[in-house]
């Protein structure tokens, strides 16, 4: 019998119903979603709800292996969104005791129609238990986020994080906001469900889904545009050179990256279509011979040196270059590059002035660590710097209070308070922020590169019985306030050593801070002390908040 290959179109509340009941299989790769992944599609999903609840949203394709006789899928493709959807769904139940979202999670079990309870999702097995009991079980939300995530595997702390960013996130919607958004996911969030019938042909559909290798990229359909509307065939030639030498220099890896930056820079908004219907609407428009050569010329050739001095950090000029090149640094160690598109701008603006491009670019990484402190989102990020674009554009004061680039009063509060709270579990890339703390408190001009960098707690997460650790910190409280703070982190130039974490602090010390190999100031300053209590820990957390305050101007 020939195999059967269906694909429909259906909402996430017949996705979600007994016509699948959905398995992970165990050779797929274990559940890997950071947190940015998360954020930008609840971010995508409010800002849809909030401009047309009654418009459709398309969330992807899924690939299963599935008869139509039986509800059983294992999944081929797609197993981190409905993995995600499903804990997106788990937190919004438990937020609201709507039994309504329960049914899209689990089957309850009815005596009558001969069914048991049982989950819509089966995770790995490896995860599974873990899965079911923290997540999809009813009202287990709220002690799965007080556990320790130090001993949970990589996927299972992925797992916590994201459940934990989803808990803050939707709490902060009131109640109809989220009764809305509930509504919204199931009714008006669509995914084309592919089914085959047997595994060959489900991963022959995967892999060509999947295979680009013959796929023209956007900057191929971008090209062709731009070089055909050149009307000379000697110019033709010409310009072609010139694109792909652009392109080599680049690396055709970061060419589209660059194209998305120059999108963005004349957009100013969220990618909402495909990179080249924008491109081609926003930055080429009617495109005539001549304005193909100007785009290479004046967009093209300008732009792509502006990219590779800020994405690289290798701004040259006769004084203080190295620190224009230093907070670049700071910059490309954030979780996302949202910042580059007005660092672009201004840089292809102010070319040589190299005072200007200082002063842009403390307060341009002033504003970005600002907003990844206080966890702005994917489309707070894009629309501030939008804001920044429009005001370079302008020629606005930049630097005076009420501009876009500065930070208001408001957030520059709401830094202090964050800084100043439980940072270890609120951040997916603190070692980016410890490590820029650390270069404030560092001798000046001391610079240093690691290939790998952890972050470790001087006081530890699990101080062993009897230790001299509960004796410095013999209240639970106070010894779980101070333990995920800033002034307990530590940074370390190789991997942690789960055992030397709960060394005594003499030989944590001599054996795990020092043994040659620590150069972080952070690091350095703990070596130097002889006790690690309460009060030197309160007296270290006003230095570094004062350090950063004083830093940032906040």
């Amino acid at each position: 019998m020939p195999a059967k290959i269906t694909a429909t179109e259906q909402s996430l509340i017949q996705v979600f119903s007994d016509d699948y009941f959905f398995k992970i299989p165990q050779y797929q790769r274990p559940y890997a979603w950071t947190t940015e992944h998360v954020e930008e599609l609840l971010g995508d999903l409010i800002d849809a709800m909030r401009r047309d609840s009654d418009a459709p949203y398309f969330l992807g394709s899924i690939v299963l292996i599935k008869s139509d006789d039986d509800a059983k899928s294992e999944v081929v493709d797609g197993q981190q969104r409905l993995t995600t959807l499903t804990m997106l769904l788990c937190v919004l139940r438990d937020i609201s005791s709507n039994d309504e979202i329960d049914e899209l999670i689990r089957q309850a079990g009815r005596e009558i129609k001969g069914t048991k309870d049982r989950f819509r999702l089966r995770a790995r097995q490896r995860d599974q238990s873990f899965f079911e009991e923290n997540i999809q079980r009813k009202n287990s939300l709220k002690c799965f986020l007080r556990r320790d995530p130090v001993e949970f595997s990589d996927s299972q702390k992925h797992m916590f994080k994201n459940m934990r960013y989803l808990r803050q996130e939707l709490s902060e919607l009131d109640d109809g906001e989220r009764h809305n958004l509930a509504i919204y996911v199931a009714q008006k969030c669509f995914l084309v469900v592919v089914s085959a019938s047997d595994v060959d042909s489900a991963h022959r559909i995967f892999s060509v889904m999947n295979d680009r290798g013959l796929d023209l990229s956007p900057t191929d359909v971008l090209k062709a545009d731009v070089l055909g509307a050149i009307s000379d065939s000697k110019s033709q030639d010409e310009y072609a050179v010139k694109w792909e030498g652009v392109e080599e220099e680049i690396r055709r890896d970061n060419f589209k990256d660059l194209f998305a930056h120059i999108r963005m820079i004349y957009r100013k908004e969220k990618l909402r279509r495909t990179l080249e219907k924008e491109f081609q609407t926003h930055v080429l428009g009617n495109l005539s011979s001549e304005k193909a050569i100007e785009f290479v010329d004046d967009v093209l050739q300008p732009y792509a040196d502006a990219y590779r001095i800020v994405s690289k950090a290798v701004y040259q000029s006769t004084e203080d270059s190295e620190k224009v090149n230093a907070l670049l640094r700071h910059l490309k160690r954030l979780d996302n590059f949202d910042w580059i598109p007005p660092a672009i701008a201004y840089f292809h603006l102010r070319k040589g002035q190299t005072d200007l491009l200082l002063k842009f670019t403390r307060d341009l990484e002033r504003l970005a660590y600002g907003l990844f402190i206080r966890r702005a989102n994917i489309n707070e990020r894009i629309r501030r710097y939008a804001q920044v674009i429009r005001a370079i554009q302008n020629g606005d004061e930049l630097f005076e209070d009420g501009n876009p680039l500065q930070l208001s009063h408001t957030e520059r509060t709401e830094i202090l308070e964050k800084l100043d709270g439980d940072i270890y579990n609120q951040y997916y890339n603190l070692a980016a922020l410890l490590q820029r703390l650390d270069s404030v408190v560092a001798e000046e001009g001391a610079t240093y590169q690691h290939s790998i960098v952890s972050i470790e707690h001087v006081l530890p997460q699990s101080p062993p019985d009897y230790s001299q650790w509960m004796c410095w910190f013999p209240d639970e409280e106070e010894r779980k306030q101070w333990t995920h703070r800033l002034a307990n982190l530590v940074l370390l130039s190789r991997r942690k050593n789960s055992r030397a974490s709960n060394f005594e602090f003499e030989r944590k010390k001599n054996e795990y801070f020092q043994n040659g190999t620590t150069t972080f100031a952070l690091t350095t300053q703990v070596v130097g002390q002889s006790k690690w209590t309460p009060k030197i820990l309160e007296c270290r957390q006003q230095e570094l908040i004062g350090a950063l305050k004083k830093e940032w101007r906040l």
